[in-house]
This record gives C-alpha cells, sequence and structure tokens, in this order.
C-alpha cells in the first residue's frame, strides 16, 4: 500500500476508498490516446483489475499522443491492447491486467458482466452505441470521452440515475470529424483522460459522478459545463421505461458484404443521411490521393484502396474483402 500513500491522504479516498480501488474492476474500451492516458492512470491509481479490448496495432503516427507506446511496438506492429498490456505490467506489476485483441461489439457480453465500470477510449459512435446498450442492459456505469483536434468532451453515465448516450444524442456535438483527417493534440487528449479517470475514482469510491457534461477547447481557453440531468427520456429504447437495447441485436450498425468477384466491400449506415460530399472532402484533400468530387459521390486513394463514398453514406472500398479492414478505413476517413 505504500505506493499508494499520497493518494491515500486525499481525503475522499483514504484507506477505505483505496481498498475499494484495490477490489475493483475497470474495462477501458479502445487503446488509442484516450485508453492509453486512462488505463495508464488507473493502473498508477491501483485498479485490481483492468481489462483492455482494441482491433488495432501500433503504428508511426500514434507515437505522438498515445503515450503507453514506444518505437519498438510501432516497427513490430504489436497489437495495442498486448503492448498497452505488456507496459502497463511494467508500471504496476501488482494488479491483473488483460489484453483482449479484438472488436467490440455485441458478441462481447462476456467480458463486460463481471467489470465495475467501463471506460470509452473509443473513436466512433457505433461502438460507443454498442458500449451503452451494454452498460445498460447489464447495469454497469460507463465514462464516454471523445476527443478531436483541441476539443474534447466527457459526460458520466449511469443506468437508471442519468441520461444514457442515447437519450443525449441530440446533444453531443459531431461533424464527424475524426483525429486521422483534422488532427488532435495531446493536451486535449490528456484533459479529457483526467477528467474520465477523476470519474472512474469518484464512482468506485463513493458510488457518485457528475451530472454534467463538460466540453472545452484547450487551444481558445475555452470551457462549458452543461447539466443534462433532465435529458433523461422515459421512452428511450436503450434505458426508458422498456428497454429493447437496439444496437444489441444482430445486423445493427454499419452494414457490410463483399462483392462477389470484385475485391470490394460495400458499407451501409445503418440509417440512410444526405452526407456533405463538399465537406468531407474539404477535410481529406491533404491527407489522401487522386480525390475527385461529383454531386453524387466521390472518390479517393487512401492506405492501399479505393473509397467511393456516396452521397446517402453508403460506401464501396476496393482493394480489399476484409470487411474489419473496410469498416476501419471508412470509420477512419468519414467518421460514422
Amino acid at each position: 500500500m505504500e505506493r499508494y500513500s499520497r493518494q491515500r491522504l486525499f481525503s475522499p479516498i483514504g484507506e477505505e476508498g483505496q481498498k475499494k480501488l484495490l477490489e475493483s474492476h475497470v474495462l477501458i474500451v479502445g487503446a488509442g490516446a484516450l485508453g492509453c492516458a486512462n488505463a495508464e492512470m488507473l493502473a498508477r491509481a491501483g485498479i485490481g483489475k483492468i481489462t483492455i479490448i482494441d482491433r488495432d496495432y501500433v503504428d508511426w503516427t500514434n507515437l505522438g499522443r498515445q503515450q503507453l507506446y514506444t518505437e519498438e511496438d510501432a516497427k513490430r506492429n504489436i497489437p495495442k491492447a498486448i503492448a498497452a498490456q505488456n507496459h502497463l505490467q511494467v508500471i504496476n506489476s501488482t494488479i491483473d491486467i488483460k489484453g483482449i485483441v479484438g472488436d467490440f461489439y455485441i458478441d462481447s457480453e462476456e467480458i463486460v458482466k463481471d467489470a465495475d465500470l467501463i471506460m470509452d477510449g473509443t473513436d466512433n459512435f457505433e461502438t460507443r452505441f454498442v458500449i451503452n446498450d451494454m452498460a445498460m442492459k447489464h447495469g454497469i456505469p460507463w465514462i464516454h470521452g471523445a476527443v478531436v483536434r483541441s476539443y474534447g468532451m466527457t459526460v458520466s453515465i449511469v443506468p437508471k440515475q442519468t441520461p444514457c448516450y442515447h437519450c443525449l444524442l441530440q446533444t453531443l456535438p459531431s461533424e464527424g470529424l475524426t483525429c486521422d483527417t483534422v488532427g488532435v493534440i495531446s493536451p486535449a487528449v490528456q484533459m479529457v483522460a483526467s477528467y474520465q479517470t477523476a470519474e472512474a475514482l469518484k464512482y468506485l469510491v463513493s458510488g457518485e459522478v457528475s451530472k454534467e457534461l463538460v466540453s472545452f477547447d484547450i487551444w481558445k481557453r475555452e470551457h462549458s459545463i452543461i447539466d443534462v440531468s433532465s435529458l433523461k427520456r422515459a421512452d428511450c429504447p436503450s434505458c426508458g421505461e422498456n428497454p429493447s437495447f437496439p444496437y444489441l441485436r444482430k445486423g445493427t450498425g454499419l452494414k457490410t458484404a463483399v462483392l462477389c468477384g470484385r475485391n470490394t466491400v460495400q458499407i451501409r449506415p445503418q440509417q440512410t443521411q444526405q452526407f456533405s460530399l463538399e465537406r468531407i472532402s474539404k477535410r481529406l484533400h491533404t491527407i489522401v490521393k487522386n480525390l475527385k468530387v461529383t454531386p453524387y459521390l466521390m472518390s479517393f486513394q487512401v492506405e492501399d484502396v479505393q473509397m467511393v463514398l456516396f452521397q446517402d453514406g453508403r460506401a464501396l472500398i476496393h482493394g480489399t474483402k476484409e470487411e474489419e479492414k473496410a469498416k476501419r478505413i471508412y470509420q477512419r476517413y468519414v467518421g460514422a
């Protein structure tokens, strides 16, 4: 317990709180920038068990903001979940850390059931809706975090007490921006993760969370706090009086299909929507190749594929038959 002495001196935690932390299990979904920052702080704080799930591997573009990884991880393309597990175990060898290489989806219920808290380290709406429905179904609080450019936000979600992510959908600001298209700076990551980890510690030692959505732009030194407690909806399909957990059904989220004989994957969003191809092209023109835009579609080359995006959000990813790869590229560059 000596390693936690300064934390134990903090009266809201104290001796009893530290014991609760050592008995807690936190699941971190996503081992990118937010996942890394949260995982390291929670490991140093003495969370007894940490499970990290992530589908990606470490590359050079991660090293500027994803603090757990090294150049050697990038050279060897180590899966992020494994690299995070290895580095965290060196930081704190007295706790249980498990890295899972995979996508967090509706088949991930088994790793959720015994968690006391879920931390959001993801970068797309689809996964967050799955986290939300799974958390609501099993009565597990989760802490949402998002960051892009110099802007970040976070809110705590507790089943039966606060509005859920589905309730807040119209309140959460989003323009489909991603770190891959407009960038991000490390101080914004650290700010969001600090709010998230503070909420995690608060909940695990006291059962309480803040009821506000916090957002900020660290570059512009702007900061806002919004009380969202009144936004809980009785008819919400995820947390309302008669929940149906729509995002835990088979076939929800991005729909993918390998087109026969074409080495192409088609992707369709769950809900048809009108995309602004002009606005998306302005974000992408400096980071993709051979960008072309017509009134009906846009096409470009990125990584080793060609992507064609239509106004209704449907896309064709030419050059691969791997559905997970196609989804990853769609989420990175379109932001769904």
